[in-house]
């Protein structure tokens, strides 16, 4: 009699993280129905509660690692690095939001549901191991970010910038399917290690390196390098501010982790192209990104454009194309997941209703007003334009020198002038905090504590990182050990 092997459920256990999150997704979205709006704090809490719950999954190695599908889906150290990153990111966007929102009755239950979900896609971004996976996960974070812009209805500017995403995203996938259907062509196949086997016995490899610009293209504008950024400071700007924390940080470690799977697992064999590709972006991101945000005088367009430069640092790193290029770059992206949180959180606890404090002038005598405020933004600022000790002066150095390691002597050097240039529109921000005079009249001061001590913590997090960063870059470093 023949016997058939019956199905090993263990197969699915290193997925354990993610089921959790969107099964207690789904599982907020049914509970919120019952929940009138005084009572959505619940619903709030609860959604940091499972954040909390899947994070201690992924950190203490819950389920394992391995693969699972057929490879669709792996779990690795470099994923789990990710992923407790990402997780964190989200739950200080959870944090910053709530009063943010109240405050201006934009406070829906599907915001938390929205945000989960998209921290679901971002976690299957970096644990992609197939075609299929990698653009699924990005389409499920891309429709979750595009309601969460849109959230503001009533207001021309918010509807406007997500018009602007959702066009500019569909074009940015599209590219991206474009590039993954000649590859497919190509090789014959969507699994990434096949690919990178294929790859190496291709004869003629036009159509892969047609493949490879489109899936470098696409790579490019979800991470908002130069000449693929201008969605960002229109949408960083249109979006609620917790909104845009949350799309400026957590996408960009996810982006990291699609273009390593997709360039190192699948495209390996083809490394001096998409690397050449990547240098000239990088310095293309410096250069545009440091020249323009000087002349912003809206903050979360001036931090629009410094994260076109931020990209530009971590594709420094991608561009080396060996481990310890990697480590930096994934290193960077953490760093710069943190500093952005803490800007956008600046701008958050010096909100009030009717007041966005969105403008650098909105931050004149700051500190004739509120000098521990002020001292913690000069602390992300400080972190942001690279001063020593904060993490933002490790993150720079460790990809400086991996581009330097990797023979792209002169890419460090325009990452060194870029950096110049772009301390002085920091150091502005820092100028008009204590050395200019308040302008109008004083907000009154919240009346919520979370946000400043959510802000504080997030704030001090980069002095502290930048004195101990060595565990935080050997993490990073046995992510691609």
């Amino acid at each position: 009699m023949t016997t058939y092997p019956l199905p090993v459920t263990a197969d699915i256990f290193p997925l354990l993280p993610e089921i959790v999150l969107v099964g207690g997704a789904f599982a907020l979205l049914m509970l919120d129905l019952f929940l009138d709006s005084r009572r959505r704090i619940v619903t709030h809490l609860l959604s940091l509660a499972l954040l909390a719950i899947v994070l201690g999954m992924v950190a203490t190695g819950v389920g394992g690692q391995g693969t699972v599908f057929s490879g669709m889906f792996v779990r690795d150290v470099m994923a789990d690095v990710s992923k407790v990153a990402i997780l964190l990111v989200s739950a200080l966007s959870l944090l910053y939001a709530w009063p943010y929102l109240r405050e201006r009755n934009l406070y829906k239950g599907e915001v938390p549901v929205l945000v989960l979900l998209a921290t679901a896609g971002m976690m299957f971004m970096v644990s992609a191991g197939n075609l299929v996976m990698v653009y699924l996960s990005l389409e499920l974070l891309a429709l979750c970010s595009y309601g969460l812009v849109a959230l503001n209805r009533d207001d021309g500017l918010s509807s406007e910038a997500a018009m602007k995403y959702i066009v500019l995203g569909s074009l940015a996938s599209g590219l991206l399917l474009y590039g993954m259907s000649l590859i497919y062509g190509a090789t014959g196949t969507l699994d990434l290690p096949s690919i990178q086997a294929g790859a190496a016995n291709v004869a003629d490899r036009t159509l892969l390196l047609t493949g490879m610009v489109f899936l470098v293209a696409g790579i490019a504008f979800k991470l908002g390098a130069a000449p693929f950024h201008m969605w960002l400071p229109d949408v960083y700007q249109g979006a609620p501010t917790p909104i845009t924390l949350f799309i400026s940080a957590g996408p960009k470690l996810a982006a990291f982790g699609m273009a390593y799977r997709l360039l190192e697992g699948g495209l390996g064999p083809m490394s001096p192209q998409w690397q050449l590709l990547l240098a000239g972006l990088a310095a293309l991101s410096l250069v545009i990104g440091n020249v323009i945000a000087i002349a912003q005088t809206n903050l979360k367009r001036m931090l629009a454009y410094s994260t076109v430069s931020h990209v530009g640092f971590l594709l420094l790193g991608l561009a080396g194309g060996d481990d310890r290029g990697y480590a930096a770059a994934l290193f960077y992206a953490i760093s710069y997941a943190i500093m952005s949180a803490a800007a956008f959180g600046a701008i958050v606890v010096l909100s009030r209703q009717g007041f966005e404090a969105d403008r650098i002038d909105d931050f004149k005598g700051l500190n004739a007003r509120n000098p521990w405020q002020a001292g913690l933004v000069l602390c992300v600022m400080a972190s942001l334009a690279g001063v020593p000790p904060f993490l933002g002066f490790w993150a720079k150095l460790v990809v400086l020198a991996a581009a330097v390691n990797a023979g792209l002597v002169w890419l460090a050097i325009v990452g060194v002038v870029c950096a110049v240039i772009g301390g002085y529109y920091y150091l502005r921000v820092i100028k008009v905090m204590y050395f200019d005079e308040p302008v109008g009249e004083l907000p009154p001061p919240r009346s919520d504590r979370v946000v400043p001590v959510v802000f504080s913590v997030n704030a001090l997090a980069l002095l502290l990182l930048g004195i101990f960063w060595n565990p935080l870059m050997a993490w990073c470093q046995l992510a691609f050990a």
